[in-house]
């Protein structure tokens, strides 16, 4: 089947946080949104004519899961990351920073230290300080145009109150793909000193060099045992404004302490078409993923020529995993 990625779809007025929030300045008519992490593809038809199915059923009431929908996740991640997972270990939440929040709350007390390791996605810092506890920093450092961890740094900043790192891999906005011996450093570090792991995996479909996604918990027992992962097809498939994410638990006192934070803050339900979505994306969608991918790489690769041949003070970082070019702006001397 083709699928079509080139036709412009205009979203304004359909009260789209990316494209109706704008505050375009005096004089300019039109500005393209770049702050947000949905993409401007339609969803894959596959998707669409699921929800129109179920749309077409006047109820909309309460409804749990179907044996459907964990089936079909636990498919997925079996062909797309070789990780095997047992059904009791999916708790599901209405979003990946819903989720943030459900952890920070389930695994640390008020006064408590959240590692994160910036330039990160905002929402991390957001859930750490809006809970009352405190933010660490471990900068990622940029060497010869490639950011990696500092372990070091991360060992000095650990101390008793230190309870939780959260990790971004696929890592957003830097584009890294972690490799398996840093995702080991990185499990001894924190098993060393008994810190649970928040493993974002949102963009973990969206690969686009040569580097393979591991996820944190395959890494060993030892990260199974202290690693919370949290997943989507919310970036894969564009489906961000249905309100649908997974966690995947294999430690039970931690998905224990995770489910009971769900239930406490009544989140415990997800929605109905984001729930068919996730089924009919995972079952039925991973040819428009395919076909995807290979567009994205596309596109990066003319962004990279474009900007070397008429902007080269700007800098491309390499994109190995996520949509989201990183780009180095440094050399034009502008002001934040």
């Amino acid at each position: 089947m083709n699928y079509d990625f080139d036709s412009i779809i205009d979203r304004t007025s359909t009260h789209s946080l990316k494209w109706d929030t704008r505050r375009l300045p005096p004089g300019c008519k039109e500005a393209l949104p770049l702050w947000v992490a949905d993409m401007d593809f339609a969803c894959p038809p596959e998707v669409v004519s699921a929800i129109q199915e179920r749309a077409a059923h006047p109820i909309y009431g309460y409804t749990g899961r179907s044996q459907g929908n964990y089936q079909s996740f636990i498919a997925w991640m079996q062909r797309r990351n070789g990780w095997k997972i047992q059904k009791d270990w999916i708790v599901f939440s209405p979003g990946v920073v819903p989720a943030l929040n459900l952890a920070v709350l389930a695994y640390t007390q008020p006064g408590d230290k959240i590692i994160l390791q910036p330039p990160v996605y905002y929402p991390f810092a957001s859930a750490v300080l809006n809970n009352g506890r405190q933010l660490v920093e471990n900068p990622l450092v940029l060497d010869n145009g490639r950011y990696t961890m500092d372990f070091s740094d991360l060992e000095n900043k650990i101390d008793s109150r230190t309870k939780l790192l959260i990790l971004c891999s696929p890592h957003n906005p830097v584009g890294r793909v972690w490799r398996k011996e840093e995702l080991e450093r990185l499990v001894d570090i924190c098993a060393k000193h008994d810190i649970v792991i928040i493993s974002d995996e949102i963009h973990s479909d969206i690969i686009l060099g040569t580097e393979v996604h591991h996820c944190t918990a395959t890494i060993s027992e030892k990260a199974a045992a202290i690693t919370v992962t949290l997943t989507a097809p919310n970036k894969t498939f564009n489906l961000a404004g249905l309100q649908i994410a997974n966690a995947i638990i294999p430690n039970k006192r931690l998905r224990d302490a995770f489910a009971i934070q769900t239930e406490n803050i009544g989140l415990g339900l997800s929605n109905i078409f984001g729930m068919v979505a996730q089924e009919a994306a995972y079952e039925k969608a991973e040819p428009w993923l395919e076909a995807l991918l290979a567009y994205l790489k596309g596109n990066f690769e003319f962004l990279k020529n474009f900007l070397a041949e008429h902007i080269p003070a700007i800098k491309v970082l390499p994109l190995e995993g996520t949509y989201l070019p990183w780009l180095d702006c440094r050399a034009l001397g502008l002001s934040d």
